[in-house]
């Protein structure tokens, strides 16, 4: 079966893009032998453990994405400009995820190698 990369590239509140791509990953994670993640531009937002999201009466499903591992998807990477650009700097203990932050062009190298790319 094909490998899959899913790339978050919108912020988690404001819409409903992370939340449905974080859904389609759980349908489809039985069907595709290999799933990896990749958070870009405001998708980088999906990762921050600390959101508060009573304050704009929204699900926090930003939680779900810890039990990725039990669907045997282990590989997360991260935009380091992206990062930058919002204010954030690389230290990893802020992010729900343990994610590999590569350069934008390490990225784009690493987005070439799969199948198929389903954007949300």
């Amino acid at each position: 079966m094909k490998i899959v990369a899913f790339v978050f590239s919108h912020s988690p509140h404001g819409t409903s893009f992370g939340r449905e791509g974080l859904d389609a990953i759980f349908s489809l994670s039985s069907v595709f032998k290999k799933i990896s993640l990749f958070f870009i531009g405001d998708g980088i937002l999906q990762l921050i453990k600390s959101h508060q999201t009573e304050n704009i009466l929204a699900r926090n499903y930003i939680s779900s994405f810890s039990i990725l591992s039990f669907y045997n998807i282990k590989d997360f990477y991260c935009c380091k400009k992206s990062l930058i650009e919002r204010g954030f700097n690389s230290k990893k203990n802020n992010f729900i995820l343990n994610v590999d932050i590569l350069d934008s062009y390490i990225m784009r190298l690493k987005l070439d190698n799969y199948d198929a790319i389903i954007n949300f």
